[in-house]
């Protein structure tokens, strides 16, 4: 199957009646989507089970199971993971009520309509494709179109993204943090092929180690199946950031899923078939950690076929001013702060400062500073203020102890420490949390257990 017939939507159709089966098939071909039918419940199951669809059209009533019931198999803690489209011809209005409560985005009744069917199909593909990049986006940029900055090397690097973006290839993105790597790999991601497909992005180090293995492989138990980041990902990219921070365990699955294009979920008994480009980024020499033994030398030489070095900011510091008017634009259009302007001492401070926090501290810098102050113009002072405040707040505000742990201890209580206060920020809604952090909410549902996190608890 070709790469571009991958990321068209795969739309799985559960109905018991042939003609209807067959028209709707056959309407929903005409328009490139990738179709599988299910006559009954079961065979829905196994349709599912084989290969995550894009979308669902699930009929109410079928002689071996209702559509109400996989409804509730498929959701996961209250949430469907795909859209789903509810038919029937019986419809009432507690059905659709229903079918609403358990996340079905819309309800409609036979006679099909074919013109509000399709209508309806494509509506509920651009809603969960937003859904998914809005929380994608959310803890990235604003629709970061491409890479900021008029310099040499920031427009050469352009060219040479756009140019392995043509190609299918693997890419391992190399730089320090908050240099920009996703930046690139979203750019590659649209100028790519597969761009109509997903781009899921897998922050490897945010995984606890022993979520790893279920995160991206997903789990299969007594018919509930959760469907992991590579299956999230068919059709797209998988992002893999932070990628030296894997564990060697889970090192060696993915080493095989990629080999093989095929995995088993935790649990699971056959094989799931996964088509994909794969997008690795490293803030670390990963060299040397294959010489050392602590990264697998066999992912190594797949993930990096093409490498891609991002620089640090210091190395293109002309790019500077740009980048704080991009990031003064997107704050003031998107969270409708003040519109302020840096003074020219100011400006000339921050073309000179060394930014060990790269693009990524820029952008929190312009942020606090639109915040702190309705002034139209940006003082040298305040600039001094703010970079000598964000300096002393790297230790100051982290928990007492937390310099003394591993690693490994040290993150997790970082992130109990972050979700619990943003919790409370949120109002004790998890929704709102979800929302706040950009994670989806079953990724933080999962999350928040690993954490020990009681959200009942928590709320009171």
């Amino acid at each position: 199957m070709s790469n571009d017939a991958l990321s068209n939507p795969y739309i799985l159709v559960v109905d018991d009646e042939p003609d209807i089966r067959g028209l709707v098939q056959e309407i929903l071909e005409d328009e490139n989507y990738i179709v599988q039918v299910a006559e009954n419940g079961a065979m829905a199951r196994k349709a599912r089970r084989d290969r995550r669809p894009d979308l669902v059209l699930l009929d109410v009533w079928m002689p071996d199971v209702d559509g109400i019931t996989l409804l509730k198999e498929w959701s996961e803690e209250g949430v469907l993971p795909f859209p789903v489209i509810v038919m029937s011809g019986h419809g009432t209005v507690e059905t659709a009520v229903e079918a609403t409560r358990l996340g079905a985005y819309d309800f409609i009744e036979k006679p099909l309509s074919l013109a509000k069917l399709l209508l309806t199909v494509e509506r509920a593909l651009e809603a969960d494709n937003l859904r998914r990049e809005n929380i994608g986006l959310r803890r990235h940029v604003y629709n970061v179109l491409e890479p900021v900055g008029r310099s040499d090397s920031m427009r050469l690097l352009r060219e040479q993204a756009k140019r392995i973006a043509q190609h299918d290839t693997w890419v391992l993105v190399s730089g320090e943090a908050g240099s920009g790597k996703e930046t690139f790999a979203r750019y590659m991601h649209k100028n790519s092929i597969r761009s109509s497909g997903p781009f899921i992005s897998v922050g490897v180090a945010a995984i606890a180690r022993e979520n790893s293995e279920l995160e991206l492989f997903g789990s299969e138990q007594n018919g509930n199946i959760r469907y992991g980041m590579l299956e999230q990902a068919n059709g797209g990219v998988l992002y893999l950031d932070d990628i030296v921070d894997m564990d060697k365990q889970t090192q060696g699955r993915l080493t095989s899923a990629l080999d093989s294009g095929s995995f088993l979920r935790l649990g699971g008994r056959e094989q799931v078939d996964v088509n994909m480009r794969v997008i690795a980024a490293t803030r670390r020499d990963i060299e040397s950690e294959v010489q050392s033994g602590a990264f697998r030398e066999d992912l190594y030489y797949q993930l990096n076929v093409v490498p891609l070095k991002v620089p640090p900011l210091r190395e293109h510091h002309e790019d500077v001013l740009d980048l704080l008017n991009y990031y003064i634009d997107s704050f003031v259009a998107h969270e409708k702060l003040p519109y302020r302007h840096f003074s020219v001492a100011a400006q000339n401070r921050l073309m000179n400062y060394n930014w060990p926090g790269n693009i990524k501290e820029l952008k929190n810098l312009v942020q606090r500073l639109l915040i702190l102050s309705n002034a139209d113009e940006i003082s040298l002072s305040e600039v001094e203020a703010s970079l000598s405040q964000a300096g002393s707040s790297v230790q100051e505000g982290m928990p007492s102890g937390l310099f003394d742990m591993k690693f490994r201890e040290a993150r997790e209580q970082f992130e109990r420490d972050y979700l619990l206060h943003q919790f409370h920020s949120c109002g004790g809604s998890v929704g709102k949390l979800s929302a706040q952090v950009g994670m989806e909410r079953t990724n933080l549902y999962r999350k928040l257990r690993a954490l020990g996190i009681d959200v009942k608890q928590a709320a009171k």
